[in-house]
């Protein structure tokens, strides 16, 4: 089963196994596998994924051998690690699309707009400032919603990293819009990075 997992401790497994990733390398566990507990994991979405990172490092991985199925994850008894690619810029990138996605939900001050559509950095503070003010001021929650999604995609700013803006914005968006909203965003996501290692391998 192909999945994707995101690398959280520097290219080694976790937990004192301390055996390096690597593309090509298939690694095994030993004995009974447990969701969260014992086993190599990984999301057949990419977004769910993306719910357990803690950097921005990819891969593609084939889950093999025993597999147990989790709503959002599965764990495994061998995992082969195919490909890896850092995926901050499109985790930021990603992050302003799905506040865009939202944007029409509320009053956004032209900065945020211009920031979402843009990325201009120079204009990320006074966004993210302008849209954590709306937050405060918005009545109805699909508004409220909406500039949390348009704060997230600026939070980077403020020292959050490109996964957590990026998981922050998406889950925003799909407040302020309904779940449909959470297949778009993981078909757009899986896009993005999809088009990267296209980009790259050629």
């Amino acid at each position: 089963m192909k999945a994707w997992w995101f690398d959280n401790n520097g290219g080694k497994l976790r937990y004192g196994d301390g055996r390096i990733i690597r593309a090509g390398r298939t690694l095994k566990v030993k004995g009974t596998i447990e969701l969260c507990e014992r086993g190599l994991h990984g999301s057949k979405r990419l977004l769910d994924a993306l719910k357990y990172a803690r950097s921005s490092i990819l891969w593609q991985v084939e889950l093999g051998g025993d597999i147990l199925h989790g709503d959002d994850k599965a764990c495994a008894s061998e995992r082969t690690h195919l490909w890896r690619m850092d995926t901050e810029d499109i985790l930021r990138d990603f992050a302003r699309r799905c506040a865009l996605d939202v944007v029409h939900l509320w009053d956004a001050p032209d900065v945020v707009v211009r920031y979402l559509k843009t990325g201009d950095k120079s204009l990320r503070d006074a966004a993210r400032d302008a849209a954590r003010d709306a937050v405060a001021r918005a009545a109805a929650w699909a508004a409220r919603d909406a500039a949390w999604a348009a704060r997230d995609a600026a939070s980077d700013a403020a020292g959050a990293a490109a996964w957590d803006a990026a998981w922050d914005a998406a889950w925003a968006a799909r407040d302020a819009a309904s779940d449909a909203a959470w297949d778009k965003q993981d078909s757009q996501l899986t896009a993005m990075v999809m088009a990267a290692r296209k980009e790259v391998m050629a």
